[in-house]
């Protein structure tokens, strides 16, 4: 088979793979060097026989002199074929803690992940993923970064689709299709630039691995297909230890999370920080909280990174480490869930208990809000005492009390959450109130 054809065919596979059919819309990552090049003439040609409508994007990162030129030959590229190109210019910030490669992709990921379609084709090869599960190796990675980058991600939440067709070939099937196919693209000068780890890795370190293991690059992207497979299985087991530890809603009970292996612990934390969208952190960290939920018995925060792993009356959970503090706002007493801080504020209708209903339902103006900085709070059948006292004595922690939410009726306090209902608005046995429930997460 020619090497159009085998890439042809590659693309056709994984296309079909992923269920790509009529009506679908897909977007080619297009830089204008030839691996984009070759797939958007690729996918080009497949369109009538799948039937998907099929776009561009193109992102210039301000770091060349020559991006000009290279927007302009992938925009004549792309007008020659009738294909929309969508252009985004992005700031690239140079103090990422990764370097500026670094910066660079996560400017361009967040750019192509503004494009409205089913599924982004990117042009990354095998060549591509052999340097990727070797960079990320040299890093410590664990099983999740060793699997390096997937033929195929889903779309799901709102996120399109990742297809990546040119996965299982090499650079050199790539180039040998775009001779054959006399197609034209741009070369970027800094790809040879050495000072960069990832074409120090391309240019120098792997050729001399390949001096002594010839089949390097295909034995690498073949081992990131493993890491994959394990990775998948360890989310299963998150899976199944969240559930064991009662994690819906995000909150584990802490008896049972203490109860896991060290290494369950710290998979199900890792899982669980990488749906929330963070950065995993070290061994060391996940095995020092793991140490701490066990000697703290009492209420706990403890930092990893951006987010951190809060404990609070035999409760675990996950959340950013600094939340936006809450705003006030007017309500009606209506049982359901509203959000509050980062938690869920519930709210149902029962006899006996909670805020009495036709106290409520003769206000003038009911109000959610923070509690109010130095106020008493005169609970039913005890003396007004300060928010601080009635969290310290309740257990609630300093760093849960900024958002402690109240209940304001025609301007006195109603309600206050962990705390309970204030003197006057508190339900007598048999009539009908409302109960509030606070659930920090």
């Amino acid at each position: 088979m020619s090497a159009a054809g085998t890439v042809c065919d590659a693309v056709a596979t994984a296309l079909a793979e992923a269920g790509v059919g009529e009506g679908h819309r897909l977007c080619c990552a297009l830089s204008g060097g030839v691996d984009s090049v070759v797939l958007l003439d690729v996918l080009d040609g497949l369109r009538g026989r799948f039937g998907f409508a099929l776009e561009a994007a193109h992102v210039d990162h301000g770091l060349s002199p020559l991006a000009g030129e290279w927007q302009a030959f992938c925009a004549g590229l792309c007008a020659a074929r009738g294909i929309f190109l969508h252009v985004f210019r992005v700031d690239v910030g140079r103090a990422h803690a990764e370097g500026l490669e670094a910066a660079a992709r996560a400017a361009r990921h967040a750019a192509l992940a503004r494009v409205g379609c089913d599924w982004l084709v990117l042009g990354h090869h095998r060549d591509d993923q052999a340097e990727t599960v070797l960079f990320r190796l040299l890093r410590g990675a664990g099983v999740r970064g060793a699997a390096a980058m997937a033929a195929c991600e889903p779309p799901g939440a709102g996120r399109a689709g990742r297809l990546r067709p040119l996965l299982s070939l090499g650079r050199e099937a790539i180039l040998a299709c775009a001779r054959t196919r006399g197609l034209t693209w741009v070369e970027d000068a800094s790809n040879a630039d050495t000072g960069f780890a990832r074409n120090d890795l391309r240019h120098r370190i792997l050729p001399v691995i390949e001096a002594r293991f010839p089949a390097a690059r295909a034995m690498l992207a073949r081992a990131a297909s493993h890491f994959r497979a394990a990775s998948e299985l360890l989310d299963e087991l998150a899976d199944a230890d969240a559930l064991a530890c009662g994690g819906e809603g995000g909150a584990f009970g802490r008896e049972a999370l203490l109860a896991l292996s060290p290494a369950r612990f710290a998979n199900l934390l890792r899982r669980e920080l990488w749906r929330l969208g963070a950065l995993p952190p070290s061994t060391a960290r996940l095995a020092e909280a793991m140490r701490q939920l066990r000697a703290v018995s009492g209420p706990l925060r403890f930092p990893l990174g951006a987010f951190a792993c809060y404990s609070y009356r035999g409760r675990v959970w996950l959340a950013r480490a600094r939340v936006a503090a809450p705003q006030a706002f007017s309500w009606q007493a209506a049982a359901g869930e509203i959000a509050w801080a980062g938690g869920v504020l519930r709210c149902r209708a029962v006899i006996g208990d909670g805020v009495r209903a036709s106290a409520l339902a003769r206000a003038g103006v009911c109000r959610l809000m923070p509690h109010p900085a130095g106020a008493s709070l005169p609970l039913a059948n005890r003396p007004a005492k300060s928010f601080r006292k009635l969290c310290q004595e309740a257990g609630i922690p300093v760093w849960l009390r900024e958002h402690l939410p109240v209940l304001e009726v025609d301007g006195r306090m109603a309600w206050a959450g962990g705390l309970g209902v204030a003197a006057g608005f508190a339900c007598a046995p048999g009539e009908a109130g409302w109960l509030l429930e606070w659930l920090p997460r």
